[in-house]
């Protein structure tokens, strides 16, 4: 076994050992490729060439829609154990990609060739289920975005987003700009900083220099 290979292994056992067969994991090991992405890099931009999916050992990797202005929207965040459902889809339809992956933290992930996503469809029940239960569970996620936009004041996607963000991050503490939530969020920063005076004054958030403490929100 390879240096790469013996650390992979080691990756997976810490999560995915309770998911997938030993069988499963063997094999991952043999054709899973390492990788070790720095806060604020990307991993999948739009028009990339989909080959690979993510398997998300550890990190968060935000999930981004962009139209032909350069507006952005989050979608949603990945964190340890998931993979990304919108890669599957434009594997399987030879697409280019329309999204972007960008790492909010350090993560590690290790990429799996397309080939072998359909051929264990076929051979491992765990896969499957993993396959279909992480699709499902972005789809949902993406019809949430879809309903905060058309049915959500902005105050409580603010909200949301920064309760959600907490969660991800494991921290209270948010080293983010009033600019990149308004990125986020489809906005204008005007507007989310007066949002974030208004918390800031109800004692739900602490402001300070480019990051914020989330204290509570009832």
């Amino acid at each position: 076994m390879t240096a790469n290979q013996t650390l992979i292994q080691e990756k997976l056992n810490s999560y995915f050992s309770t998911i997938f067969e030993k069988k499963l994991i063997k094999e991952i090991i043999n054709i899973g490729v390492f990788k070790t992405i720095k806060t604020g890099d990307s991993l999948i931009n739009i028009g990339d060439q989909m080959t690979h999916i993510p398997l998300i050992l550890n990190g968060v990797i935000k999930i981004i829609r962009e139209n032909d202005h350069g507006d952005e929207i989050a979608l949603y965040f990945l964190g340890e154990g998931d993979t990304c459902a919108i890669s599957i889809m434009n594997c399987i339809n030879k697409k280019d990609s329309i999204f972007k992956c960008i790492a909010e933290k350090d993560s590690e992930i290790i990429l799996i060739p397309f080939e072998n996503v359909l051929k264990w469809f076929k051979l491992f029940d765990t896969w499957s289920y993993f396959i279909l239960n992480s699709y499902h569970e972005r789809l949902y996620e993406m019809v949430d975005s879809i309903d905060g936009l058309a049915f959500t004041k902005l105050d409580e996607r603010l909200q949301k987003y920064l309760t959600e963000t907490v969660k991800v991050m494991e921290s209270h503490e948010l080293n983010i700009t009033h600019q990149k939530i308004a990125d986020d969020l489809n906005t204008s920063r005007v507007v989310i900083s007066r949002l974030l005076k208004q918390f800031e004054h109800e004692g739900k958030i602490e402001l300070l220099r480019n990051k914020l403490i989330v204290k509570v929100f009832n």
